[in-house]
């Protein structure tokens, strides 16, 4: 029996992929609220597509046998099946990058130096293969985006109005207010609280909507009731106008075998 020597990759042991870097998701509320807006409106968005996956703070290893790894607040894989991971391990996933990832700065993050810093998580993406980059500062309401070219992604001259050409969704901005993200359908991206509220409104409305068409149903059968009661009204009083000329052609008849004119009585 030969034996067959190993390949390179083969001989390289592997090695463990945490699935935790230890830090936190969020450093605050702000900045929490908005991983989960995006990530969790991006879930409803592609609910009915198997093959999206939406992740907000996951580990993501693109290549095999290192730890470089990052964790996007949230990312988006266009082609690759929903499911539950530990992490993203791209050599597992038909080696396809999250397209699209975000990132949500607050006070510590956007300053933070060294790893994990805003120029390294650039340099990372643009590395291994992110199409769409998008930065927000809810503190100070500035929305960034990047767009790859080539090898580089290249900032995008304005966000105002701007349509991620993957994902469909619109960004703009309220009236001196809160960033503005919206759905291909024009649905406006919300939160927990306002789905919620949407939710029972949306219910609310379908109970009145059921009670107008019970109600609706109720006075048609009432007012069907009422049309049968009127012509059986109109059925009798027809019955006994045909019985009065009956009695009436009768007692004619009787009066002429008398020798009476019924037009003379």
């Amino acid at each position: 029996m030969t034996l067959q020597p190993l390949t390179t990759e083969e001989a390289i042991p592997e090695i463990d992929y945490p699935d935790s870097d230890g830090n936190p998701m969020a450093d605050n509320t702000e900045q929490y609220r908005w991983i989960v807006i995006i990530k969790e409106n991006l879930e409803i968005m592609y609910a009915d597509d198997p093959n999206v996956f939406v992740a907000g703070d996951l580990l993501w290893y693109p290549v095999r046998r290192t730890q470089k790894r990052v964790a996007p607040d949230v990312m988006v894989a266009l082609g690759r099946p929903k499911g539950r991971r530990g992490s993203y391990k791209q050599w597992l996933e038909d080696n396809i990058a999250p397209q699209v990832v975000f990132e949500i700065l607050s006070p510590s993050n956007k300053d933070r130096r060294g790893q994990d810093s805003l120029e390294d998580k650039f340099d990372f993406y643009q590395t291994y293969g992110v199409q769409e980059y998008y930065i927000y500062d809810p503190d100070d309401l500035i929305l960034e985006g990047w767009q790859r070219v080539g090898d580089r992604l290249v900032q995008i001259p304005s966000m105002l109005n701007w349509v991620s050409p993957l994902l469909g969704i619109r960004f703009d901005w309220a009236m001196g207010q809160d960033l503005i993200i919206s759905r291909p359908d024009g649905q406006r991206f919300l939160s927990p609280v306002e789905l919620s509220q949407r939710l029972q409104q949306s219910e609310i409305q379908v109970w009145q909507e059921q009670q107008r068409t019970a109600q609706e149903r109720r006075r048609a059968e009432t007012q069907q009731q009422r049309a049968e009661q009127e012509s059986r009204r109109a059925e009798q009083e027809s019955r006994r106008a045909e019985q009065e000329s009956l009695r009436a052609n009768r007692l004619a008849e009787r009066l002429r075998a008398l020798g009476i004119d019924p037009d003379d009585v």
